[in-house]
């Protein structure tokens, strides 16, 4: 499992629309994000970091570093 800091969500929405995102990129699987923690756990076959941060910046949120 891989964790990625998700900077800029602030409710329940915030946390589907990424959760949708995360999920929509093949390779990625058993995805969870958590607003508390403003986070994003997932498990990945081979997806390059730069991608799912892209991914992450086109719906508006700021990817942090990956933990």
């Amino acid at each position: 499992m891989e964790t990625l800091k998700i900077n800029g969500m602030s409710c329940g929405h915030c946390t589907s629309s990424v959760t949708k995102t995360l999920e929509a990129i093949p390779g990625l699987s058993q995805v969870t994000v958590n607003l508390d923690k403003g986070e994003a756990t997932f498990t990945n076959s081979g997806v390059a970091l730069e991608d799912i941060r892209a991914a992450v910046s086109k719906i508006g949120f700021d990817p942090g570093k990956l933990t």
